[in-house]
């Protein structure tokens, strides 16, 4: 039986002992970090916690949605036994209609087709395998990665670890971050808690690359948990385009962890030159599923969609 409990009925403990043991875990729906994301998130759960599905919510002009938090690429259901089709879709038949709108990223392993109740939409994220030495791996590079590495060789550009986000998150600001409307101060703010907190578990790592004259360039934020290695946010200055510094943070990352059960997945974009760079590294293209339900009365059914898909690419741009 699958029950819907608000915020406040949710047992954390039990509700963590499941994502750790979860064969399709990642680390988006642990507590702590749907806590920072958003704030009161509700969710359904199957039995003792054995099957669960959390489900971000906020309310706007009196209407209350389910969205995909920023800085959380996929949720959905998760369980430590395989997940079906028709448990997915039996999850998906329990969010109560008080949510007018859902707009969420289910997981990789959650495999479900469009009906009548929801639509699906398919999105690639892409994911590179380190169990392999270096050299195996580094032979999969496109010649532009290779190309870049030996700008970074020659530009002297080296690549550390780092106890703090800030110059990544700064630079990212000063530059690509002009361009999205909808990060704020909150939204950086809470970045900022967030890998604070990564760090402080032991589930975050900061790389940074600095110019010859020791002045930063580029920095990486990744996130493990599972065997599975996330790049979570990056930052770069427009030297970094020139000199190779992205490349040779990614390329330092992959020569720190191969030989390793891990996966390091890239986010994927639908950006065509992000995509071509993570493929760059022999990454392959992995698809996860994009939903939406419309629970408005008919009439207003498109208004709806062309509101949150508005806003789903504002939060892209």
């Amino acid at each position: 039986m699958i029950k819907y409990l608000r915020h406040k009925e949710i047992d954390f403990e039990k509700w963590d002992e499941c994502i750790e043991n979860c064969l399709n875990g990642i680390i988006y729906p642990y507590s702590f970090y749907l806590d920072q994301v958003s704030p009161g998130w509700d969710a359904l759960i199957m039995g003792d916690y054995e099957t669960v599905m959390p489900l971000p919510h906020r309310r706007k002009a009196g209407i209350i949605y389910i969205f995909q938090p920023f800085f959380v690429q996929q949720l959905g259901v998760f369980s430590p036994q395989p997940v079906s089709q028709e448990m997915v879709n039996e999850f998906l038949l329990n969010i109560p209609e008080k949510f007018r709108f859902v707009n969420y990223n289910l997981n990789t392993y959650n495999k479900i087709e469009s009906s009548g109740s929801y639509r699906v939409k398919e999105r690639p994220t892409y994911e590179l395998d380190l169990i392999s030495p270096y050299d195996k791996i580094r032979q999969s590079y496109s010649e532009n990665t290779r190309r870049n590495l030996k700008k970074a060789e020659k530009s002297k550009v080296f690549v550390t670890r780092s106890s703090s986000p800030d110059e990544v998150i700064n630079t990212f600001r000063a530059y690509r971050g002009k361009k999205i409307k909808n990060l704020n101060n909150p939204e950086y703010l809470m970045l900022k808690h967030l890998i604070y907190s990564g760090i402080h578990r032991g589930n975050a790592m900061v790389y940074n690359a600095y110019t010859e004259q020791n002045s930063f360039c580029a920095g990486v934020v990744f996130l493990h948990s599972h065997r599975k290695s996330i790049l979570l946010f990056s930052g770069s200055t427009p030297e970094a385009k020139k000199n190779g510094a992205m490349t040779a943070i990614i390329d330092q990352y992959i020569q720190d962890y191969c030989e390793k059960n891990i996966t390091l997945d890239f986010e994927g974009s639908e950006d065509k030159n992000l995509a071509r760079f993570y493929r760059g590294f022999g990454s392959k293209e992995c698809l996860y599923l994009q939903l939406t339900i419309n629970n408005f009365p008919l009439i207003l059914k498109p208004l709806a969609n062309w509101y949150f898909w508005y806003r789903v690419k504002s939060n892209r741009s």
